[in-house]
């Protein structure tokens, strides 16, 4: 039988370039019965081809991942938008491709990078996730800047100015002009949206579905008696001329803001800043706005 530092000799010649730490003890209780031998180890060690490392790491030849996201999205050359379907902010065309107010500054935002921006429609109740989990760059998608919203993500300026309002048939709008009159009311509301929160916020009976399209068709259908959406949604997508045009709106709940959002710390926010300052003084935040007709929404 070979002795104890034979056997350890032989155990770490074949053991993989990079070994684990924590895998050790274990490794030399086995081989040596339980007992103590340290000096073997160390020669063992000392004349192994093995690289050890702690659990996880990597040798010190890597190069450890950049902690600027203005670097990680020009380096890749995409500035991945999370988004919803929400008219005027961000919608499709007939060819599929995502336009909107908010679809535009972001395309713009990404040129001024020197990268393209990609559109990745998101689950909105998840969009924390999405974030922190690099599935996406930035929540840019009329997002309100909640107290959620704004200790989970680091945010820009506000750039537009928001309210929540109820979505009801025309037929029945002169019931429901007040706060109270509308707490008999069965909604539908955005999962994990501002109009949730007014929701919760004042007791009603609601149920979450995944957008505010979604809102506005459970009231066209009749599943819903009314829905909370942004006030900017239901000016482009509620009354005549428009595809629920036997809706209307009628109570406003709040006033809010707009903002992009970003993960804690990005250096983009500071960047995505300093373009809407120089858009609004050349003007093309307002021309944009004009194109979506949300221009009476722009924050000062």
């Amino acid at each position: 039988m070979l002795p104890c530092c034979a056997l350890i000799g032989l155990y770490i010649m074949q053991m993989p370039s990079v070994v684990c730490f924590m895998h050790l003890p274990s490794i030399f209780k086995y081989i040596s019965g339980g007992k103590k031998y340290e000096k073997v180890i160390i020669t063992a060690l000392s004349g192994s081809n093995g690289t050890f490392t702690g659990c996880g790491g990597s040798d010190n030849g890597s190069k450890s991942e950049s902690k600027s996201d203005l670097e990680y999205v020009k380096n890749k050359g995409t500035l991945v938008v999370g988004v919803t379907d929400f008219a005027p902010m961000d919608y499709k065309d007939e060819s599929g491709n995502w336009i909107g107010f908010d679809a535009d500054m972001a395309s713009a935002f990404a040129e001024s990078l020197g990268v393209k921006a990609e559109f990745v429609e998101i689950d909105w109740d998840n969009k924390i996730m999405e974030l922190d989990g690099k599935t996406i760059d930035c929540v840019w998608n009329g997002m309100t800047l909640t107290d959620e919203v704004t200790s989970s993500m680091a945010c820009s300026d506000a750039y537009c100015n928001n309210a929540q309002v109820v979505i009801v048939p025309n037929d029945k709008a002169d019931k429901y002009q007040t706060v109270d009159s509308i707490k008999e009311l069965t909604f539908a509301v955005e999962a994990g949206s501002a109009g949730e929160d007014q929701a919760k916020a004042l007791g009603l009976n609601y149920t979450a579905v995944k957008a505010q399209a979604d809102a506005l068709m459970e009231v066209a259908a009749g599943t819903s008696d009314a829905a909370i959406i942004d006030s900017l949604m239901a000016a482009a997508m509620v009354g005549e001329g428009t595809g629920y045009d036997k809706l209307t709106y009628t109570v406003g709940l709040n006033s809010e803001e707009y903002g992009v959002g970003f993960r804690k710390d990005s250096d983009l926010v500071a960047e995505l800043n300093k373009f809407f300052a120089d858009s609004k003084a050349d003007g093309s935040m307002e021309k944009c706005a004009e194109t979506y007709k949300v221009q009476a929404a722009l924050a000062k």
